[in-house]
């Protein structure tokens, strides 16, 4: 029985073919983008710039432990998303749950590495210095604003202003792009990008092929997340609308509440609903049932774990140890996570008699996600409203979609997906005109509604608006053609019913703790039963 369990779907010889070639290609991609960037003119670099690149000074080298620092601890909160994910999950796919959080981060790392991050940030230095508006430019506090890297983008010139799309420099960090500047960011941004591509995963838990989950990883990494997060942080038009269309200081997500968390959290809603709920959600009338996960323990460190690694998502976006607002960052971050604990557990406990360990968590990770966005721009009481404002939200949320037919087995949608919307609505509502000087080229503060700028509110609605239909429409098209590539996008219902974690890795979770049944052992009988029982089969 193990025996035919393990055995792959393809000899190992042709399964070796299949990893050289794709090893070969890459390379050769390599070669041809290491010699177009060696083979392009270099225009007008003095040679001092070029010796000074590997040496920065003092400040830039304390800037640069500081981002670097701040990134492993992004990096540590992966440890954090898989703990709460697995928790929440059934103990038959918690080695597949397990799993697909590991190796979400080298194959969003490799799409990133090849192309995505080249696409994302090789413009930001790009829009030619002729045209109405001067580029935003890369973060001067890494040495990398106006410098002749990252520095091809290619836009549209509309009403005589230049439109960022895209960015074209930094293929394999190669070329210009090998610089020890452009890497610090590329190892800060690297990891924000595995976020989004971790948040399906909680989304589509206990019914997603590991096939489908493969690629569709690996394109979110290679261009699915990196296009808005050009448009956005990238010198994009979304940034360009305060300089080029005198909106606030244009889109301004400080964080990432839209660039990574509402990006990921509307990738998770249409994967979920195209993918469907899991066998035995709905009755048959059409009323979810409770699902519950098997470790609530390991749900609650997770949480902890994220919270922790919070700090460096937030306070880590100053891409400055000398940037005097890194304290306050911090603090908003820890009211908002706080404040919304408290308000998901008290609502909770008001309206549906218990507190709920489950929605605790969310509701933290809920308001941390709001305040992503705006900490760096308002003030702690502030803070502790937006926070408080979505721990409720993130419960309102999770009973919308379950209502609606949308298994979410995590809260995903609803804590990266709403909570995301609300941070960056929150800073064309509450931004107070404090901080932000220069922010996205515009001279002033960042200032919101309440504070005397409708035009800042226009332009994060604009953004919310193109990420969700980004995300919708571009997210659904690669899940659909995801699923014709690789046979389907969903597990069949024998292995669903019998569990992930041996058809699809050939591994228990908890072999000595649970009862293993193969999906050999489910009969057609059974898969009937599930097929008259359920509704949502």
């Amino acid at each position: 029985m193990t025996r035919n369990l393990l055995t792959p779907s393809e000899s190992p010889a042709r399964s070796a073919r299949r990893v050289l070639t794709c090893a070969t290609l890459c390379l050769f991609l390599f070669c041809c983008s290491n010699h177009a960037g060696a083979a392009a003119p270099v225009q007008s670099r003095p040679a001092t710039a070029d010796a000074a690149a590997p040496v920065p000074d003092l400040t830039q080298s304390v800037n640069f432990v500081w981002t670097l620092v701040a990134g492993f601890l992004v990096m540590f909160m992966q440890s954090g998303f898989a703990l709460v994910e697995t928790g929440m999950c059934r103990a038959k796919n918690a080695a597949n749950t397990m799993s697909m959080n590991f190796l979400v981060y080298p194959l969003s790392m490799a799409g990133f590495f090849v192309c995505g991050f080249a696409f994302m940030f090789g413009g930001i230095n790009g829009i030619p210095a002729g045209h109405a508006a001067a580029p935003i430019g890369g973060p001067a506090s890494l040495g990398l604003h106006g410098v002749h890297a990252l520095n091809h983008m290619f836009y549209l010139t509309i009403g005589g202003k230049p439109w960022g799309l895209l960015g074209l420099h930094g293929f394999f960090l190669s070329g210009r792009a090998y610089d020890p500047r452009v890497a610090v960011v590329f190892l800060y941004m690297m990891v924000f990008m595995d976020t989004t591509a971790t948040i399906p995963t909680g989304a589509c838990a206990e019914r997603w092929r590991f096939k489908s989950f493969t690629l569709f990883s690996f394109c979110v990494g290679a261009f699915i997340y990196s296009f808005y997060g050009c448009w956005m942080w990238g010198g994009g038009w979304l940034a360009q609308l305060g300089i080029n269309a005198g909106l606030g200081h244009g889109a301004v997500d400080f964080a990432g509440s839209s660039v990574v968390h509402l990006q990921g959290g509307v990738l998770g809603l249409v994967m979920a609903w195209m993918l469907g709920p899991r066998l035995g959600k709905y009755d048959p009338m059409g009323n979810p049932r409770p699902i519950f996960g098997h470790h609530m323990p390991m749900v609650m460190f997770g949480t902890l774990l994220l919270g922790f690694g919070w700090f460096g998502f937030n306070a880590g976006s100053t891409l400055s140890a000398t940037n005097g607002s890194i304290g306050l960052i911090a603090v908003n971050t820890m009211l908002a996570s706080g404040a919304a604990t408290l308000s998901s557990t008290f609502f909770m406990w008001k309206f549906y008699g218990k507190p709920d360990p489950s929605m605790m968590c969310n509701g933290m990770l809920g308001g941390l996600v709001a305040i992503t966005a705006p900490c760096a721009f308002i003030s702690p009481p502030i803070a502790f409203l937006i926070g408080a404002i979505a721990g409720v939200l993130v419960v309102w949320s999770v009973l919308f979609w379950e209502r609606r037919g949308i298994d979410d087995p995590v809260g995903a949608i609803s804590v990266h997906g709403v909570g995301g919307l609300w941070g960056l609505i929150a800073v064309g509502l509450f931004a107070n005109g404090t901080f932000g000087e220069g922010h996205n080229g515009v001279a002033g503060n960042v200032k919101g509604l309440f504070y005397g700028s409708g035009g800042q509110l226009l332009a994060q609605i604009i953004a919310a608006v193109t990420c969700i239909a980004w995300n919708l429409v571009i997210g659904g098209a690669v899940f659909y053609a995801v699923g014709r590539l690789t046979g389907a996008n969903r597990v069949p219902p024998e292995i669903e019913l019998a569990g992930l974690d041996i058809p699809e890795m050939g591994a228990p979770g908890y072999p000595e703790f649970i009862t293993q049944i193969s999906q050999e052992q489910i009969t057609a009988s059974e898969i009937a039963a599930v097929k008259s029982k359920y509704s949502d089969f």
